[in-house]
């Protein structure tokens, strides 16, 4: 699946660990995530840094780990990776 085919609600795994749900049904190489991660808040995260997301929508942020089997690989686009490459020369 492609990022730009996540839609508002779906549960994504993030690439540091932490999963949240897609808070937009926007494209392109940010998107709006609530992420559950030290403390919960949504914002901007950058495509290439969501790695797994579950098409079914019954799957809640508390469910997630355990339906890993249940969830699909994200396709990037080449915009994406070289994205991910400049912000990786760049430290971040």
């Amino acid at each position: 699946m492609k990022t730009n085919e996540i839609k508002k609600g779906m549960v994504v795994k993030l690439r540091n660990g932490w999963y949240g749900v897609m808070a937009d049904n926007m494209r392109g190489n940010t998107r709006m995530v609530d992420v559950d991660g030290m403390f919960r808040e949504i914002g901007s995260v950058y495509s290439h840094d969501i790695v797994r997301t579950w098409p079914n929508t019954e799957i809640t942020l508390e469910s997630a780990p355990q339906h890993l089997y249940n969830s699909e690989a994200i396709e990037h686009t080449k915009s994406q990776l070289n994205l991910r490459k400049q912000a990786m020369a760049m430290g971040f």
